[in-house]
């Protein structure tokens, strides 16, 4: 499967449409994100299970926004509609492989516990302060 491209209008369709996306943040003028590139299209014609979009950062700067983007490439990786995986920089193939591999891998029954318990404690972090 290719790269496609997410706007403001489809980005929250395509994380909730999907099982696994992959999301690359990037701009035309970044060196790292060029580098990054082949890697991530790669990817895209390895893994037809899961979604490898972009996000132009400079045509997209609302989404940027929105999403915390301060510094790019920054990838983001949702499973199931939960982002799962946030790094900033480009990843060498070996070690975006591993990333794909170990977000495959994820439980996502004790991801969702994880988030439940840990959101439990902040809403009794609140009521105590």
């Amino acid at each position: 499967m290719s790269t496609i491209d997410l706007t403001a209008a489809t980005f929250g369709e395509t994380i909730t449409g999907n099982g696994t996306v992959v999301v690359d943040f990037w701009a035309e003028w970044c060196g790292p994100c060029k580098q990054f590139a082949p890697t991530f299209s790669a990817a895209s014609e390895k893994h037809g299970d899961v979604v490898f979009a972009k996000v132009d950062t400079d045509a997209e700067q609302e989404l940027a926004g929105q999403a915390g983007i301060s510094s790019i490439p920054t990838l983001m990786v949702f499973r199931d509609q939960i982002l799962v995986h946030r790094s900033s920089g480009a990843l060498p193939p070996a070690a975006f492989e591993e990333l794909l591999t170990a977000v495959n891998d994820l439980d996502m029954d004790k991801v969702r516990a994880d988030i439940a318990a840990q959101e439990a404690s902040e809403k009794a972090d609140a009521v105590d302060a």
